[in-house]
């Protein structure tokens, strides 16, 4: 098992990819949510290292931003 950390790239581009998926319709709403908890959880573990510099940090930050706002968009598709 690898304990490396994933990378913001592909962070990055995770959420990006559910969103896409969920404006397109290609995605059932159970998974999305499902999928954009593991990410934020994941995210929010990166912003918790103590080793992370600064700058970076600010990065999981807004990252972690963009995919509460896709949970809240998601939310509001689950409650119609």
């Amino acid at each position: 098992m690898s304990t490396q950390k994933p990378k913001f790239e592909h962070l990055d581009a995770a959420v990006n990819h559910v969103s896409e998926l969920i404006e397109g319709q290609g995605i059932a709403l159970s998974a999305a949510k499902g999928i954009l908890y593991s990410l934020t959880e994941t995210i929010g573990s990166m912003i918790g290292d103590v080793d992370l510099p600064a700058h970076v940090r600010s990065g999981y930050e807004g990252l972690l931003e963009t995919a509460r706002e896709l949970n809240l968009r998601l939310d509001k598709h689950v409650d119609r």
